[in-house]
């Protein structure tokens, strides 16, 4: 404690003043003070130590309330705030781990950013290497159809190999979107969106595969709700779960796709009457890859609905399922507060 400065010159002003009003006393005893002169000047003496601690914690006070505007400044972004500590004493000590401690979480923070820029340069590179096989791939798949015009069993293999391909491509899109929402590398180019509007873009693309199939499709919702959101990656992610419909229904089957702006969300409900989902499956279905050993999809690759469940969670929504086995399932997002910033 003795190391302090201020703590040092505090107590010599206690032991100075304290000595000063002793000799005071001492020399109003010898000559025959009245006893109410000499309490005045213990008061005049408490007084002036009172004085002295008073001036010694506001200066602490002023300390302590500069150091705490110095961590509000780093916490709201400045990372080259510190707090002065040229004294000695405890809490300058304090104060100087304080600063170390800024220095290491700069440096972990520089760290981190250098290895997603590194992933995100790698998962380019991956995405680009992967892309030219496939198209080569595709496009040879393309010339052997039209070469085996004549010959069915040929015909019947090509096709089969474009579906895998198919799958292929779609794996690799898959593995590296969700790469990147698990690393932080994506950015999302957040708006504010009008629900209808993406649900219209949504039902457009799945209409020919429900004329096709004979699968009934609706779509309905609130005009008025909007969402602050990237696009892209919400369409994305609802067009999973509406594909995952599709995969998991029969012929007439429906399909349904219903929006609400609530007061203080915006709920999105993805339902079919199909086939359902084994109790024993609701607790893994969100997990990469997985497979139940009840499904009877051959198609799917166990990425869509971990995908659609890490955009909705990037975007600060959660995603929850209801199904009954042989009645249909249905996925309900909610986005609270409606997506939309708000100022104070």
């Amino acid at each position: 404690m003795l190391a302090d400065r201020k703590i040092r010159h505090l107590l010599g002003q206690i032991a100075g003043i304290t000595g000063i009003f002793l000799l005071i006393l001492v020399l109003l005893a010898v000559l025959k003070c009245p006893a109410l002169c000499m309490a005045a000047v213990s008061a005049v003496m408490a007084a002036a130590i009172l004085a002295a601690v008073y001036r010694y914690f506001r200066e602490q006070e002023k300390i302590l309330e500069n150091a705490a505007e110095k961590i509000r400044e780093y916490l709201s972004g400045n990372h080259e705030a510190r707090i002065p500590c040229d004294d000695e004493g405890s809490l300058c000590r304090l104060f100087h781990e304080v600063n170390s401690l800024a220095a290491v979480l700069n440096a972990h923070a520089e760290s981190e950013g250098s290895a997603k820029r590194f992933l995100k340069n790698t998962l380019s590179d991956i995405s680009h290497q992967f892309k030219t096989p496939l198209a080569a791939l595709n496009i040879y798949n393309g010339l052997l159809l039209e070469e085996a015009a004549d010959l069915p069993e040929i015909r019947e293999f090509a096709a089969l190999s474009e579906q895998e391909l198919d799958r292929i491509e779609t794996l690799v899109q898959n593995l590296l979107k969700i790469t990147k929402l698990d690393s932080g590398t994506l950015v999302m180019e957040k708006a504010i969106e009008n629900v209808s509007e993406m649900m219209e873009a949504i039902e457009k693309h799945f209409a020919f595969q429900a004329d096709r199939e004979g699968k009934n499709l609706s779509f309905s919702g609130d005009d008025t709700a909007v969402l602050f959101c990237d696009r892209s990656w919400i369409i994305e992610a609802i067009s999973n779960l509406v594909q995952n419909a599709f995969d998991h229904t029969r012929e007439g089957d429906s399909i349904q796709l219903r929006w609400q702006a609530l007061p203080l969300a915006v709920r999105i409900v993805v339902k079919d009457t199909g086939r359902g989902i084994h109790p024993e499956d609701l607790y893994y279905i969100f997990k990469r890859f997985y497979r139940s050993r009840f499904s009877k999809d051959t198609r799917g690759i166990g990425l869509g609905l971990p995908l659609a469940k890490a955009i909705v969670e990037a975007h600060s929504g959660a995603i929850e399922v209801d199904s009954t086995l042989g009645a249909g399932t249905a996925f309900t997002i909610i986005f609270p507060e409606s997506g939309i910033p708000t100022k104070l």
